[in-house]
């Protein structure tokens, strides 16, 4: 699938990756839908899209909100008619340790990563069994195959998220309806600037888009990057977890 000519659907884009996808999306010819929850981030997003001479669709929203989340698919298919492609792009991975945390701050992470990607999944999935294709890709996380340490309850998430896109691809593909989860390794945006989690072989921004729009073409169900890593979180599969263990063990800071 070429994203191009295509009506794409992306969340949390008034910043960082979706912010950056939207643009690069917009100026291949497609007809852009973007929602966030913050107003002004968003609207210079879509003056940007615009001013490029592309077509763009921006509604404001909390992806808390599974009314709101509906009710945004809804207009996008009104405007534009189908919904090709979608890419849900909210989360936060902030640094946890479970010595320490609460039980609702773990649940509330949970909400983030996982409740908002639901909220646009399941009303997605009713518009594009309506028009029998479409294309939904997360924006998951290597972290989502290996429990790390500080990123416990984003770990968890991230898993939800990959082991429910497997159920969906195999039920939905009657109506011809692609599931991608997207892997990326760390990625150098300004969110996680001085969040104090060590950040082996990471990536600049504008990389993580390429990947990402190539992983969403490729439509391989689940698309790891960076090479490098990637490699190892295969490989980090198959060893003893005691092993697992010892190594990332090194990458907690002394008195966290």
């Amino acid at each position: 699938m070429q994203l191009r000519d295509k009506t794409v659907l992306i969340t949390g884009a008034s910043s960082g990756i979706g912010r950056a996808i939207a643009i690069k999306l917009a100026q291949q010819n497609n007809q852009i839908i973007i929602t966030a929850r913050r107003s002004d981030l968003l609207q210079q997003v879509q003056q940007i899209i615009e001013a490029d001479g592309g077509q763009c669709l921006a509604i404001t929203a909390d992806a808390l909100d599974q009314n709101a989340a509906s009710a945004i698919v809804k207009s996008a298919a009104a405007r534009f008619g189908n919904i090709d492609a979608a890419l849900l792009n909210i989360g936060d991975g902030p640094s946890m340790n479970m010595a320490t945390i609460s039980a609702d701050e773990v649940k509330q992470n949970m909400r983030i990563n996982y409740d908002t990607m639901v909220n646009y999944l399941i009303p997605l999935i009713e518009q594009m069994k309506s028009q029998k294709h479409g294309l939904i890709a997360q924006t998951n996380s290597l972290a989502g195959f290996v429990g790390l340490p500080m990123q416990g309850p984003y770990s968890a998430a991230k898993s939800a998220g990959r082991i429910l896109f497997d159920s969906c691809r195999i039920e939905l593909k009657p109506w011809n309806i692609k599931m991608v989860s997207l892997h990326p390794g760390f990625v150098a945006t300004e969110r996680v600037a001085s969040d104090g989690i060590p950040a082996p072989f990471e990536i600049t921004e504008q990389q993580a888009v390429n990947y990402i729009i190539r992983g969403m073409q490729k439509q391989k169900n689940d698309f790891l990057f960076p090479f490098t890593l990637r490699w190892l979180i295969r490989l980090a599969r198959v060893l003893p977890k005691s092993l697992i263990g010892k190594i990332t063990q090194s990458s907690v800071p002394e008195n966290y």
